[in-house]
């Protein structure tokens, strides 16, 4: 039988087939997922799904046929750039997400590269290993090379020093961030603009998590290193909407400090027979219903209102991070400058204690070690989380003391004695299934129940023996399997 019926269904059975289908997906809206959902509260959520509905048709592709939608961009953009300190010179775009602004700034920071210095061939942007791994997929897709460097081993900022040694004549790009997504801690940027001005090179501040928050967090006294176009030598920021502003996904923004740099963004094309095509950002044709839905839900919050959010958020932050630090058997990775933390043990498996607290309704999310930062668990606090602080430190004590008898580093060590030697360029799909079944996985599709052994083992190799794991899980995952009739 073919998946799309003969006839049209009526609009109550599809409605009852899409509820059924996102019977498994966390319940969000609990106010005990610490990740990925944004809630502002209901008033907030609702204004901005009816806004999204009024503009869902409209076109960013022309803005000459809808030009409401050239206005909702262009007036977020001031918004932001008055947020972060920039003055009637700054400009930019909105765009789907954190993932396609830094793809903007690193395509505009090539292209400024080829048009300024024709003779660098082959373009290098240096990058803190705790930059997001958006710049990576930025840096694959646009043919420019990373040159990761190394960061404080305490505080896990960037270290400028490693930045200045690895600069060379192929530099094109400086990153910093706004806070680090991993460890929630702001980059000594005003140090990376004076090596940047110095170098004559452009500095993008990754401001998607923090650029909107922080300065609020300013104003509540919160010692916030500057990070913003207040910084000599910043020449382009991202800064997500729909995270801290709480809006509606896809909404972020990409600032430039001018148009000049600005305009190596923006696409043209007249090779064609069709329409003319001037594109602001990755994509062509754009619903109306995020900028729209964005420009509602920050003119319906206001500056005092979020204010107010960020006053809950960082108290709920601070408490967290003194109830962790409490814990003999647990310890903060860093004091973090935003509300996001990450935190670990060394008596425990914290790959076990995720499951544990996820399985009674919670969500929190595994980072996997890399260079000199340990398997931890990450915490990104929202304001639908506030209120279940208390409960929140609760259910982690009982469940550490759960999890505390568990073994763990068995499976990771075995792995490693297996596995630890072979050339990751030399892997095959028989290797994945090798490893599935160690974690105890029958077949390659479907989702586990519990993640501990598949993190344990992913822990235990190297970042490309992690990516082709990663890369063959997926392929399998996604694809349907037609039921046979019986």
């Amino acid at each position: 039988m073919a998946l799309m019926p003969s006839k049209g269904l009526s609009r109550e059975a599809v409605l009852k087939k899409l509820e059924a289908h996102r019977a498994d997906d966390i319940d969000w809206r609990s106010g005990r997922v610490f990740g990925y959902v944004f809630d502002p509260g209901h008033e907030a959520m609702e204004l901005g799904k009816e806004v999204y509905s009024m503009f869902l048709t409209e076109n960013a592709l022309d803005f000459s046929v809808f030009p409401s939608v050239m206005h909702f961009e262009t007036e977020l953009v001031a918004m932001a750039a008055e947020h972060l300190n920039g003055d009637g010179e700054v400009v930019g775009n909105f765009s789907n997400g954190g993932t396609e602004s830094i793809l903007l700034a690193v395509k505009a920071a090539r292209d400024y590269s080829r048009a300024r210095r024709p003779e660098v061939k082959e373009p290098e942007m240096i990058l803190p290993i705790t930059a997001h791994a958006a710049f990576h997929k930025a840096a694959h897709y646009l043919g420019i090379k990373v040159v990761p460097v190394p960061v404080n081993a305490k505080t896990f900022r960037a270290d400028v020093d490693p930045v200045r040694k690895a600069i060379t004549s192929n530099t094109i790009l400086l990153v910093g961030s706004a806070p680090s997504y991993a460890h929630g801690v702001v980059d000594p940027i005003r140090e990376l603009g004076e090596l940047a001005l110095k170098h004559d090179l452009l500095l993008h501040t990754d401001a998607c998590v923090g650029g909107f928050m922080l300065p609020y967090f300013k104003r509540l006294g919160e010692p916030i290193p500057d990070f913003d176009f207040s910084v000599p030598g910043v020449t382009s920021i991202s800064v997500d909407l729909h995270k801290y502003a709480y809006t509606p996904k896809g909404a972020s923004l990409i600032l430039y400090r001018n148009k000049d740099l600005r305009k190596h963004q923006i696409f043209a094309c007249s090779h064609w027979t069709g329409y003319t095509i001037i594109n602001n950002a990755v994509l062509s044709s754009r619903s109306g219903g995020p900028m729209a839905a964005a420009w509602a839900v920050l003119n319906f919050i206001g500056d005092d209102g979020y204010l107010e959010i960020a006053r809950k958020k960082l108290e709920a932050t601070k408490k967290i991070a003194a109830g962790i630090e409490k814990h003999k058997d647990l310890r903060l990775m860093t004091r973090p400058d935003m509300c996001m933390l990450s935190f670990t043990s060394d008596t425990f498996s914290v790959f076990h204690l995720i499951d544990e607290m996820n399985s009674i309704g919670w969500y929190i999310q595994p980072a996997l070690t890399y260079e000199n930062s340990q398997q931890n668990i990450h915490l990104s606090i929202n304001y639908s989380n506030v209120e279940w602080v208390d409960a929140f430190l609760e259910d982690l004590y009982k469940c550490i003391e759960k999890v505390k008898p568990m073994p763990f580093g068995e499976l990771g060590a075995a792995v490693k004695a297996e596995l630890g030697n072979v050339d990751p360029d030399t892997l095959t799909e028989e290797t994945f299934t090798q490893l599935l079944g160690m974690a105890g996985i029958e077949g390659s599709s479907g989702l586990p129940e519990k993640m501990a052994e598949i993190n344990e083992i992913l822990n235990a190799l190297p970042a490309k023996f992690r990516e082709f794991l990663l890369i063959e899980f997926i392929n399998n995952l996604f694809r349907y399997e037609k039921k046979e009739k019986r």
